[in-house]
């Protein structure tokens, strides 16, 4: 029985942001990934778009998510579903870290903007 004991998961960080990733191919998932994402304040993630659905769950704090254009302010509690070909942005503009639980299917990437295409390693 595959278990990812928290002192076991994976952390990497990237545009401000830390990613700790339980569930990958390497630990035993086939199909799904799912990371806890830590956003500090201040910190404005650039616009990427994903070509995998990702269902985003804001565990702690407060976050402005712009999806395709749209921006939102969620809380604690709240979920956002981000479709494939959707295009998305997180910024928190609180003075506290924010803490998400997302989940997605195995081949995860994002492109940025520039074109640049990144193939996150807590998603694959």
């Amino acid at each position: 029985m595959p278990v990812v004991r928290s002192s076991e998961a994976v952390t990497h960080e990237i545009h401000g942001a830390r990613f700790v990733s339980y569930a990958t191919p390497l630990a035993g998932s086939k199909e799904l990934c799912a990371w806890r994402g830590e956003i500090p304040p201040g910190t404005k993630a650039p616009a990427h778009t994903v070509n995998r659905e990702e269902i985003f769950h804001l565990l702690i704090g407060e976050l402005l998510i712009t999806l395709d254009g749209r921006t939102e302010r969620i809380s604690a509690g709240d979920t956002v579903i981000i479709n494939p070909g959707a295009t998305l942005a997180v910024e928190n503009p609180t003075d506290h870290t924010a803490i998400s639980w997302v989940t997605t299917s195995v081949g995860l990437t994002a492109e940025l903007a520039d074109g640049t295409v990144l193939t996150p390693p807590w998603a694959n």
